[in-house]
């Protein structure tokens, strides 16, 4: 098993830590998530870089690779929805595209066929982990400053920076779910 590999193992192992931590009722679990969270986001971008690079692109990372990416997100989306972060809406769409891609793509492999992510998922992708990472940000502060969600900033941050961080993420997430089943509806 190569490097690049082994990174995309180890993400769906911080991911698994990432739940435990931001479900649990440790002190400082919202903080240690975002350190897990953005340890895995780190290393989606490694394990590509690696791979491409150095010529090591495997049929197990090109299928390996994006399921784990959705299984980081939908654990994700799904563990900010009790928080108040993300509304249960949101993360159905993520999740459900998330589902519909893996089946197409299960359906291609028992064909013989691999279907690799595509430059507008990987933008998707991008923008899922930065509005992960922004409500993180703010869970952090708050659990790090208790009282701070009723500064003004604050609250302007989590309603409407995060509002617009979902609009353009759902809107990425829909309009590269099916731009993907389009292209590959043979």
């Amino acid at each position: 098993m190569n490097w690049a590999n082994r990174l995309t193992l180890g993400r769906l192992a911080l991911t698994i830590l990432f739940v435990l931590a931001l479900s649990s009722v440790w002190s400082y679990g919202r903080s240690v998530a975002l350190v897990l969270f953005a340890l895995a986001g780190i290393s989606d971008y490694f394990d590509g870089e690696i791979a491409r690079r150095y010529g090591i692109v495997t049929k197990f990372g090109k299928l390996m690779d994006p399921l784990v990416d959705k299984v980081m997100m939908a654990a994700a989306f799904i563990c900010l929805v009790p928080l108040g972060a993300v509304p249960a809406w949101v993360a159905t769409i993520v999740v459900a595209r998330d589902f519909l891609i893996t089946g197409l793509r299960l359906l291609a492999s028992s064909e013989g066929t691999v279907l690799p992510a595509e430059k507008l998922g990987k933008h998707k992708t991008s923008w899922q982990i930065v509005t992960v990472v922004f409500f993180l940000l703010l869970l952090s502060a708050r659990e790090l400053r208790p009282g701070i969600e009723e500064s003004g900033w604050w609250q302007i941050a989590w309603r409407d920076g995060g509002n617009l961080l979902l609009w353009i993420t759902i809107g990425l997430t829909i309009l590269s779910g099916l731009g993907y089943l389009w292209r590959h509806r043979a």
